[in-house]
């Protein structure tokens, strides 16, 4: 029996017909269902967490069922309802935002501003990565008392500042950076290694039979754990070479919204006092294509009476630099991980309410590292609350087509990063260099402008 695409008559087989399925579609109508499909993603992942711990939000829930009937079978080609639809997944992942903060902190409290080593203590020890907190407890708890320390990797960084986790004495530090390390750190550590939640690159011989996964994640050749019984694994812990003492350095986070609001007013004063010029929230999801290095020059570069907000993966490109304070205040308040974005929004809202003037008017710039998922999600929440001006990079993602970019740029003002100096200069005086990618449809751009509102 013949494959029919979906717009056509033609045969899968047929002339000019290049993929099962859709044939023919339009190039914008595609990018925009792309994008949804990312921002679902992203979406997804904060409601299985909250989820877990017994949070949801029914609407969050219908608007996912929704839009992926809408998207993934192909029975809607009208472009105005697909720009509908890709507003409101920002403005649905600000509520599961939202929603997961709340299930975080009613369970593990407010995080506050914490210290921890990046170095090793002598003993058996235990590696865990991925964003479930609640897997990081009940091991935590599991462990208590059996001489086996517990490590946090790259997501998990964050599980520090929670009062409820801080309290076990065995979690004793951080080991390496970002996910696209793993390969090479999972092979240094000795111990056991845990993956709960998303960013798992293939895993290695040389460390195949201590990794053990959780919850959603899964490898062939590796033990899965279920009903969060760790026994399994500290078992393996206990039979695998001890880890060596080891002082190693100190990373900050734990910036938590609730922890900068604390600070409001010493912060409003040194703005007042011309102390403070200018915040800029550098993050976003780390990577190892080339170009990355932009964002730890750029911070190297960001003047002393400038304040810098991180959040997610990107901060490893720089979160090891001595940036010292102004007047207390560190330079570098580290959010969180992508699970922590919702501290970045309510920063940015409270800097407003404090200085009685919108988002777009504070001396606050946004540069974000980009990839996708729940990348795409912020992305999409930010520009759904109206926010402009936001840089990112290295490269502009691939599925977003010329126009849908345009449009972003010409409505938004979203910009392509281009050189650290001259973003740098761009921002801080003169008026951004053009990075813009020319139009193909004046009618395409009428459109969007015309749903949003602008002219």
């Amino acid at each position: 029996m013949s494959m029919f695409c979906n717009q056509c008559e033609q045969t899968a087989q047929g002339t000019g017909c290049t993929k099962i399925g859709v044939c023919g579609k339009n190039e914008d109508l595609q990018s925009l269902q792309d994008i949804l499909v990312f921002g679902l993603k992203g979406i997804a992942a904060y409601a299985y967490h909250a989820r877990e711990l017994g949070a949801r939000d029914e609407e969050v829930d219908a608007f996912v069922h929704d839009a992926m009937f809408f998207t993934l079978t192909n029975v809607d080609f009208n472009l105005d309802r697909h720009i509908e639809m890709v507003m409101k997944c920002g403005q649905m992942n600000y509520r599961v935002m939202e929603l997961l903060d709340k299930a975080h902190t009613d369970r593990f409290g407010n995080p506050t501003p914490t210290k921890v080593s990046t170095g090793t203590k002598s003993g058996p020890g235990i590696l865990i990565t991925g964003h479930d907190l609640l897997d990081l407890y009940e091991l935590l708890k599991q462990t208590e008392g059996t001489g086996i320390n517990i490590y946090t990797h790259s997501e998990m960084l964050p599980a520090h500042a929670y009062p409820e986790l801080k309290k076990f004495p065995h979690l004793v530090a951080n080991y390496g950076t970002a996910w696209q390390n793993q390969q090479k750190e999972f092979t240094d550590f000795p111990g056991a290694i845990l993956v709960t939640t998303n960013c798992i690159m293939p895993v290695k011989d040389a460390y195949k039979d201590r990794l053990f996964t959780s919850g959603v994640v899964g490898m062939d050749g590796c033990q899965h754990i279920t009903n969060r019984n760790f026994s399994a694994l500290i078992d393996k812990a206990k039979a695998l070479p001890a880890l060596p003492e080891n002082a190693g350095g100190n990373l900050t986070t734990g910036f938590h919204h609730t922890a900068i609001l604390g600070l409001a007013d010493k912060i409003v004063d040194a703005v007042k006092a011309g102390k403070i010029k200018r915040f800029f929230l550098v993050g976003g999801c780390d990577g190892a294509k080339v170009g990355r290095n932009y964002y730890t020059e750029l911070v190297e570069k960001i003047p002393h009476d400038c304040v810098i907000l991180t959040v997610a993966c990107g901060k490893y490109r720089f979160n090891h630099l001595e940036l010292g304070d102004i007047d207390g205040i560190p330079r570098l308040l580290d959010l969180g991980q992508c699970n922590n974005s919702y501290s970045g929004i309510q920063v940015a809202l409270a800097l407003s309410k404090a200085f009685n003037c919108g988002v777009n008017d504070l001396p606050l710039t946004l540069i974000l590292s980009w990839y996708e998922q729940k990348a795409v999600a912020i992305l999409l929440t930010l520009l759904s609350l109206g926010i402009k001006n936001i840089r990112i990079g290295p490269t502009p993602p691939a599925f977003i087509s010329s126009n849908v970019l345009k449009v972003l740029q010409d409505n938004f003002n979203l910009q392509l990063i281009s050189t650290a100096d001259e973003d740098l200069k761009a921002i801080l005086g003169t008026l951004p260099e053009s990075n813009q990618i020319p139009v193909k449809s004046d009618s395409f751009l009428a459109r969007i402008a015309s749903w949003l509102g602008l002219k």
